[in-house]
């Protein structure tokens, strides 16, 4: 068997193999990991034997926070003790509990409790590690994807402190890349990675070191199958042959997906989002989805997404349909709360009805034409009658007299005047006759009559 061929029938993957067992060799996380952080602190081997803080790992997926409880581990020297709380229970977690009180009190042994998916656990699940967090019998790593203010107790919460792991930028997915192709526990340099491969690679994982790894894997199991087949030609000469090449269609057929030009911080970033908000503008709703389709494809942040969607909604949609904000909104929130793929769901459903409601934009040009009159000097004296009253005295005479109270009145609009005098008269909000606004306009109509300011 050739060291190609060996190469690629390993059975553990290649983001197992190759996790650090250090924090030396993390990728990215460097604001957690400066000299004197918690992190840092807990990983010191002088001080396993004393005290240290539990924490919460607040992150996407793939940003290391199982790694980082495992170095931590490692370095430390301290004992370390893995649950999933997809299949852990209240049983297992006292007995990690008693066991670890055992090791302290008998051995002098720290216990570090890597907790990962804490967010699965039920309110009771995590009120059986308080006695342990707070006696100090295990030093806690709990790892979520989700909002720990949500997910997790607020007794735990405060026993904890709470770090953020942030997705990994580009230049440090690629060197990520470049390890694993030359490490000895990675791909030992068997294989070569072309630059538009690379730049593929760490375009698809949009932040996520595992998915980046895995992609990388699946490549290099496609071009070590190849190399395998030619190994059977007979030709057993294996320092003749050139290594085996990763290219960008390699990488297209290994993650099966197709490889879209896409830089999240080029042109064709804002091509796409713009092109996105337009087709959502022109009410076209199968547009609108494609777009959508290539930023989840390219690995766009859903939360861009999200906070465009609002924007469109607010700005292109307006009261015409006023329950376009609320449902943008809402999909945000739950792109926040349940992360991706599932995301994409949410998003697509904001998308298409965004696209297929009403459009306005009056109440964005109104307050654009209300801002432009008082950078521009129209603004004037608060009227009499609508001023403070809560004042009136000595040094306040007639402060804010005069005002009708407009539920008094019989229709439920008092005749007075609102605007400062400069501006008596003037309109900034036009509802359009589309959706919604059509009866705002009937209504407004009648409201500026008793209001008399359609002098």
């Amino acid at each position: 068997m050739t060291g190609t061929q060996a190469l690629f029938q390993g059975s553990t993957p290649l983001a197992v193999r190759m996790r650090p067992s250090s924090l030396d060799e993390i990728a990215g996380q460097e604001h957690l990991l400066r000299p004197g952080s918690p992190l840092v602190a807990l990983a010191d081997p002088n001080r396993a034997s004393t005290g240290a803080v539990s924490v919460i790992l607040w992150g996407p997926p793939g940003t290391g926070k199982t790694t980082l409880a495992q170095a931590i581990a490692r370095s430390s020297g301290r004992r370390f003790v893995e649950l999933s709380a997809v299949t852990a229970g209240v049983k297992d977690v006292r007995e990690v509990m008693q066991e670890a009180l055992t090791q302290r009190d008998l051995y002098g042994t720290s216990t570090i409790l890597f907790l990962d998916e804490i967010h699965r656990f039920t309110k009771a699940q995590q009120d059986a590690l308080l006695p342990g967090v707070e006696n100090g019998w295990v030093v806690l790593i709990a790892a979520t994807t989700e909002n720990p203010s949500f997910s997790v107790v607020s007794p735990l919460l405060s026993r904890s402190l709470l770090l953020t792991l942030r997705p990994l930028s580009d230049d440090e997915l690629g060197s990520l890349l470049d390890r694993a192709v030359a490490d000895a526990r990675g791909l030992a340099g068997a294989v070569t990675v072309d630059p538009a491969a690379r730049a593929a690679l760490v375009r698809l994982s949009s932040g996520d070191a595992r998915r980046a790894l895995t992609a990388l894997e699946a490549a290099a199991s496609m071009v070590g199958a190849e190399a395998t087949a030619e190994d059977d030609d007979g030709d057993d000469d294996e320092a003749d042959r050139e290594k085996p090449v990763i290219t960008d269609d390699v990488v297209a057929q290994a993650v099966d997906r197709a490889l879209l030009r896409y830089d999240r911080q080029g042109d064709e970033h804002y091509d796409v989002i713009s092109a996105f908000i337009k087709s959502i503008r022109g009410s076209d709703v199968d547009a609108s989805l494609h777009y959508l389709a290539r930023m989840i494809e390219a690995g766009e942040d859903p939360r861009f997404i999200a906070r465009r969607l609002i924007i469109s909604a607010a700005e292109d949609i307006g009261l015409a349909d006023p329950q376009a904000l609320p449902i943008a909104v809402a999909a945000a929130d739950a792109v926040q709360f349940i992360g991706m793929p599932e995301g994409r769901i949410p998003l697509a459903e904001a998308t298409a009805y965004l696209a297929t409601a009403a459009k306005s934009n009056a109440a964005y040009l109104a307050i654009d034409k209300a801002i432009a009159d008082v950078r521009g000097g129209r603004a004037g004296t608060v009227p009499l009658h609508l001023r403070d009253a809560h004042y009136a005295g000595a040094k306040k005479l007639g402060h804010g007299k005069g005002y009708i109270y407009p539920h008094d009145t019989e229709v439920g609009v008092a005749t007075q005047q609102y605007l400062p005098d400069p501006l008596r008269g003037v309109r900034y909000y036009e509802p359009t006759p589309r959706g919604a606004e059509r009866d705002i306009r009937t209504r407004l109509d009648k409201i500026r009559r008793i209001l008399g300011s359609q002098d």
